[in-house]
């Protein structure tokens, strides 16, 4: 049974790629699809929650090998048709709070927007599950969004555990309530405490980029 938010990222696969549209972030968009390749040349590396694919089709362009995981299959399908080269890369339908055994272990992993939809209390339990499919030292790229007033959807409500939402409505007409926090640069150094080292965070305008080496 799916929970409300898969519901909703099954419904929105198909017009997924046009919050990539928007005048007003290409150009954060051009520094980005350079930079986020860069640490994954030649090396092997694990997508969580790649959606349809648009990242993974510029890590591509200099990884050895990609495993790019989602919860959806409808995502998925709109991932697979962008027909990447199926020697090197992959793609599995994986919980991203319990990325199983089977997937092996990698020397690199990509997450992009997908920290915002991690409730608070749930950040620990997907950096283990994360980190036990990676080799020791691993580097982790972070992607996500920054809240721009007039840019961002706006936040809807603040529940009781400090997590924000936001009302997404799709082009079906229906409204869906989606988890989406912000967290500032200190916070998400917090978050990663002794997780983490050789933290390195980039503002990039609409976005926020944060490298970092697994601490296992």
């Amino acid at each position: 049974m799916r929970n409300p938010e898969q519901t909703y990222y099954a419904a929105r696969a198909r017009e997924y790629e046009r919050i990539y549209h928007k005048p007003e972030r290409q150009a954060d968009l051009t520094r980005l699809r350079e930079a986020v390749p860069v640490p994954f040349t030649n090396r092997s590396v694990l997508e969580v929650a790649c959606g349809t694919g648009y990242w993974t089709q510029h890590i591509a362009a200099t990884a050895r090998s990609i495993c790019a995981t989602d919860l959806a299959d409808e995502t998925l399908a709109v991932a697979k048709a962008k027909r990447l080269d199926p020697d090197r890369v992959t793609f599995s339908v994986a919980d991203a709070m319990d990325l199983p055994a089977s997937l092996g272990t990698f020397e690199s992993a990509f997450c992009g927007f997908w920290w915002s939809h991690v409730p608070r209390s749930s950040v620990g339990a997907f950096l283990a599950s994360l980190h036990a499919r990676l080799v020791p030292g691993a580097t982790v790229l972070l992607l996500d969004n920054l809240y721009i007033e007039g840019s961002s959807t706006p936040i809807s409500r603040r529940t009781a555990d400090g997590d924000t939402c936001q009302l997404r409505h799709l082009s079906d007409g229906s409204t869906h309530e989606v988890l989406k926090n912000f967290p500032s640069e200190s916070e998400l150094r917090a978050q990663l405490g002794s997780h983490a080292t050789d933290v390195k965070y980039t503002d990039h305008g609409h976005y926020w980029l944060l490298e970092y080496r697994c601490v296992t």
